[in-house]
């Protein structure tokens, strides 16, 4: 088990002999999306300027969520977005008729509600766009190490590793084994606190400390590994490469990111879906494109909501210390009388900003 290998498209549902054709969407065409994010006539240059509320930067999830409620709460927004289609990561397209995924493409608790449900599906219900799922809880899956059918649960993954490992598959259940026991209570603090209340930075303290800190101390120590990577959870836990590479694969199809860069409380509230009676997972038809489509619909359809394409910000506007605005490639200025927001990296969106308003810290 010592091969390494990194994801690539998705995996392939197959429940009650459902088959894949039947995840085929009709691919929303450019003209189509143009006349929903930017009206009827495709802007460019000095036309794209304008005064908004708020500007955001980039059309991935999470910018989409941010500028969707925004627009929900009476914000006027834009977003500014470098390539031709909305969405950041989440890509789909299609190739002999088969549907592929690019990004995040592992999902539960869509359509739950309250502290069951998944904080994409509480943006879905705020923004009044809901979408049409496909339950399923059995898939394929194709790896170097060979094929293998796995589904939601603990006791067909066992399976999986004495097929994969053999005789040598030992050490790596008796991992796997203990990896589930160690969850056991993350998965019971995520379930005591909303996920959309979790974040990496000292914000926390405000989203989930302030508001839950009943449930937070009722979940006891294992509450404060929620919020940082998976990665750390795991380590000293898991040695097997496969399984490593298994819990980096799931980790990416839940936040397009490893284990080192997907917080633990996502993972968290994952395996406490799992291992709930008659547990599932949620498809949407049309793949995360189709979010990103429904993001965009929560956007536009508001008063001041307009989203940008082939508008790359080349620079956030200061004033006084302030963000005020950004500056396009090929001209055009759009201002923001009250905040800019970067769904960018924090590397990406420092480069955007005047050096000397760039902390020392990231300038080494």
């Amino acid at each position: 088990m010592s091969k390494h290998w990194r994801p690539h498209g998705s995996f392939i549902p197959n429940q009650s002999g459902i088959r894949l054709q039947q995840f085929k969407h009709k691919q929303i065409r450019r003209s189509r999306v143009d006349a929903e994010v930017t009206g009827k006539v495709r802007l460019s240059g000095e036309e794209r300027s304008h005064t908004t509320d708020v500007v955001v930067i980039g059309s991935g999830i999470g910018g989409l969520s941010c500028a969707a409620l925004l627009a929900k709460y009476g914000m006027h927004v834009t977003v500014c977005e470098s390539h031709s289609i909305p969405g950041g990561a989440a890509h789909a397209w299609q190739r002999n008729g088969y549907h592929f995924e690019s990004g995040p493409s592992l999902y539960s608790g869509m359509d739950a509600r309250g502290k069951d449900a998944n904080p994409l599906a509480h943006i879905f219900q705020a923004i009044d766009e809901p979408l049409d799922l496909i339950k399923y809880d059995t898939w394929n899956v194709i790896v170097p190490e060979g094929e293998f059918v796995t589904k939601v649960g603990n006791d067909n993954f066992v399976e999986v590793l004495k097929k994969i490992g053999g005789k040598d598959s030992g050490k790596a259940v008796a991992e796997w084994q203990a990896l589930q026991e160690h969850m056991k209570p993350l998965a019971r603090a995520a379930s005591m606190i909303p996920p959309a209340a979790i974040r990496f930075d000292p914000g926390v303290l405000v989203s989930a400390l302030r508001r839950y800190f009943g449930d937070v101390i009722s979940s006891g120590p294992s509450a404060l590994q929620l919020t940082g990577p998976f990665s750390k959870v795991i380590q000293g836990q898991i040695t097997d490469p496969f399984i490593k590479n298994w819990l980096d694969l799931l980790c990416f199809l839940l936040s397009g990111l490893p284990a080192n860069g997907t917080i633990a409380a996502e993972v968290a509230f994952m395996f406490n879906e799992w291992y709930k009676p008659n547990s599932c997972l949620d498809f949407p038809v049309g793949g995360s494109q189709a979010m990103a489509d429904a993001l965009v619909r929560g956007v536009t359809k508001r008063p001041g909501g307009r989203i940008l394409l082939n508008s790359h910000v080349e620079e956030i506007l200061m004033e006084e210390g302030k963000a005020s605005g950004v500056r396009l490639r090929g001209g055009g200025v759009v201002k923001a009388n009250k905040a800019v927001i970067s769904n960018a990296s924090v590397w990406d969106t420092f480069k955007l900003v005047p050096s000397e308003l760039v902390p020392s810290e990231v300038r080494a």
